[in-house]
């Protein structure tokens, strides 16, 4: 299955599109080739788009072959999540009824991905409302970690189906959100590259809201590398920031901040020890390593255990908009959103002001160095039927979102990438986090690394399942 021309780098597909030795149908075969023999085993799905994709892309290689080209990312298979309205198909938002049709109407980041004519494969799982770290789903299925050949574990979430489209073959880029890890953690559990991008720089219309104040729309990809490519494409039209391509620093150029402790706090076996010797082969080939603390991360873990904004925010959208779904919800997201109900006025803007004065201190204490590393997610993906116990899910999915969570209550751009394996032998991810607003030169800084400890399939090899 990895010889098929789907896991190509993006770049590679890109050129091979236009010299003619590749075809969008050709991509497209290839996606629904894989989903026919992973499909009902990975559950990567919800809405499932092959033979519209075909279609599409049968047109897209009319228009390559006249010369046309509307973009970087034509002819490409993505893979969107739930809570993106898609023209022509249902939007779910991981719910058991499907959404009213204004959200089957594109906002500006779809509207920006559909005029470059990619083949779009369909939509992906995510947890009720994307609130969730874990991935899981009760009303669809919770889709299948790759790494795990006998375990149902999850992938984790809230873009749950994602990272598993990508390791799954039925897709070369997926679209994702990132409120408190969403991105950075699927992407992390199923060994892929995730980005997460500064609130705002990236609309956020018509994708299903969780929290008005921090979501933000970001990108998964087998490699960085494909991340900077479709970050590229993407970015000016919707940011109208004509960020020059950054050319990949030195490592010897480059100085990273290690923190002394909470993300390293209760990791699982073999997470901290992945992360810590992929830092070690970064300094050995020439970065710089110096000690950096995040302020106040007990300050911000203890706001996101009461709920941070979150909870409030999706209460007062569904309250407003879509009440009826209340009575419905997956237990696990209903009970976070009850629990607004004690949340009075005061203590909600008290909450805005804690996270306003979170992100000027950390983008002061990151000024120095060029990225924060520490490990993306500190526990391995928990095998389902141990979330099943009172209280166990609650205590997994706090501990999945603890690290990633900083990134976005203190206002930063965060970037996943493989480092290896855990002593359960599931991915482990290093987690690199900047101030807000530079994502180019992250990525740059990604390809650096990338280049340096290799890419998913070097670093990770092949999953067994597949």
């Amino acid at each position: 299955m990895y010889d098929s021309p789907i896991f190509l780098p993006l770049r590679e597909q890109y050129a091979r599109l236009r010299n003619g030795s590749l075809s969008a149908s050709q991509l497209a075969e290839s996606a629904i080739a894989n989903y026919a023999s992973r499909g009902t085993h990975d559950n990567a799905y919800l809405t499932w788009n092959g033979e519209a994709a075909l279609q599409a892309a049968h047109a897209t290689d009319s228009v390559l072959a006249v010369g046309g080209d509307t973009g970087p990312l034509m002819g490409i298979p993505v893979s969107i999540k739930d809570i993106f309205a898609v023209p022509g198909l249902p939007t779910y938002a991981g719910s058991v009824r499907r959404l009213p049709e204004c959200w089957e109407q594109a906002g500006p980041m779809i509207a920006a991905l559909l005029r470059q004519l990619p083949s779009v494969m369909g939509k992906t799982h995510t947890v009720e409302f994307a609130f969730g770290g874990l991935g899981t789903n009760p009303h669809w299925g919770t889709p299948r970690n790759p790494w795990d050949p006998v375990n149902h574990r999850t992938p984790g979430g809230s873009s749950a189906g994602a990272g598993v489209s990508l390791m799954g073959g039925s897709a070369s880029l997926a679209l994702g959100t990132d409120t408190a890890g969403s991105v950075r953690i699927p992407a992390s559990m199923t060994g892929v590259a995730g980005l997460k991008t500064t609130v705002g720089r990236w609309s956020t219309r018509q994708i299903v809201p969780l929290s008005s104040t921090l979501d933000t729309p970001g990108l998964l990809a087998r490699s960085v590398d494909d991340l900077a490519f479709a970050f590229a494409a993407l970015d000016y039209e919707l940011s109208g920031i004509r960020t020059k391509r950054s050319s990949m620093p030195e490592l010897a150029d480059l100085t990273f901040g290690i923190p002394e402790s909470f993300f390293w706090d209760d990791c699982s076996p073999g997470i901290a020890e992945a992360v810590h010797e992929a830092i070690s082969q970064l300094e050995a080939g020439g970065a710089r390593i110096v000690t950096v603390d995040l302020p106040r991360t007990d300050e911000a873990y203890k706001l996101f255990q009461q709920g941070g904004l979150a909870a409030a925010e999706l209460a007062a959208f569904l309250n407003t908009e879509m009440p009826e779904m209340i009575e419905i919800l997956d237990p696990n997201v209903a009970a976070r959103i009850k629990a607004a109900d004690n949340v009075p006025a005061w203590d909600y803007v008290r909450r805005r002001n804690v996270i306003d004065s979170l992100c000027a201190a950390a983008a002061e204490r990151l000024a120095g160095v060029d990225a924060l590393l520490t490990p993306t997610v500190a526990i391995t993906p928990p095998v389902l039927a141990s979330l099943e116990p009172e209280g166990a899910y609650s205590k997994a999915n706090m501990h999945a979102l603890r690290n990633t969570v900083m990134g976005n209550f203190m206002g930063l751009c965060g970037l996943t990438l493989p480092v290896g394996k855990d002593a359960a032998g599931m991915p482990v991810g290093m987690q690199l986090l900047t101030g807000p607003w530079q994502e180019a030169r992250l990525l740059s800084i990604g390809q650096t690394i990338e280049n340096t400890l290799g890419n998913s399939l070097v670093v990770l090899g092949t999953p067994p399942s597949l």
